[in-house]
């Protein structure tokens, strides 16, 4: 396979490009598939079906709001182990050799050239859709609030965490502390800012590259996966959350 079609065939995925919302959904960690030519990376089936793969359900509550929010959607198409889409080149968790508590043996003793490919065959063609996707709403005079989706495990590291729902910020937190307040008023769900990551740990890559730059309000949120595991956890937190957004999004234009 070519560099040439490997970028031809791993661009974003893109739904719902001409809803009519105001909020555009990313989900970076959206699969885990293992596509030629990087192939399973040495995992187990199991590996490649947890979390240290992907983000589980944050595809499926992605769409779920996408409908009921009338939003367009952004994913990818690969696991996150080959490239996290969500990292920055220069990182070297964007290929790590090991995540959480598994070792990644496709990923050890990467050379610069095989990070580049990588990053060349992903990383450039995912960004440069999105990018393109806001360019359009923006030329088109359409407003744009981006929000990134993600999933996290209940256990991290053998600690039990008790938040349920995390919204993080970057450089601007206007969005993300106004879906707090409407989690905390509207919904049940234990919510907390800037959890169980915050940009510290440098989660915030697509909201800094894509958001910042045009002075989008926007917010990562983070929603336990033990909470979208299954088809009707996966619309029952969509109907939580839709108006928890919707909500935040009037604080906003009143702001």
């Amino acid at each position: 396979m070519s560099l040439q079609s490997i970028q031809t065939d791993f661009v974003a995925s893109v739904e719902n490009r001409d809803a009519a919302g105001a909020i555009l959904l990313v989900c970076e960690h959206a699969s885990n598939a293992f596509p030629a030519p990087w192939g399973r990376l040495g995992l187990t089936d199991a590996q490649a079906r947890a979390h240290v793969a992907w983000d589980p359900g944050a595809l499926d509550l992605s769409r779920a709001l996408a409908a009921r929010l009338d939003a367009a959607l952004v994913h990818a198409p690969a696991s996150r182990l080959i490239y996290d889409l969500n990292r920055g080149p220069n990182r070297a968790d964007a290929m790590a050799p090991r995540s959480e508590v598994h070792d990644i043996p496709g990923n050890t003793g990467l050379t610069p050239l095989d990070r580049l490919h990588r990053a060349e065959a992903l990383y450039l063609p995912f960004h440069t859709s999105l990018q393109a996707e806001i360019v359009r709403r923006l030329a088109l005079g359409r407003p744009t609030v981006l929000i990134t989706i993600h999933s996290f495990t209940p256990v991290y590291h053998g600690q039990h965490r008790a938040v349920e729902f995390g919204v993080i910020h970057d450089a601007d937190d206007r969005m993300a502390r106004a879906i707090v307040a409407a989690a905390q008023d509207l919904s049940g769900l234990a919510c907390a800012l800037n959890e169980p990551y915050s940009a510290a740990d440098g989660v915030t890559h697509t909201l800094r590259l894509h958001a910042t730059p045009y002075g989008l309000a926007n917010a990562m949120l983070e929603i336990r996966n033990d909470l979208i595991a299954t088809p009707g956890q996966v619309e029952a937190m969509a109907s939580q959350l839709a108006p928890v957004l919707q909500t935040a999004l009037a604080t906003m234009a009143e702001g």
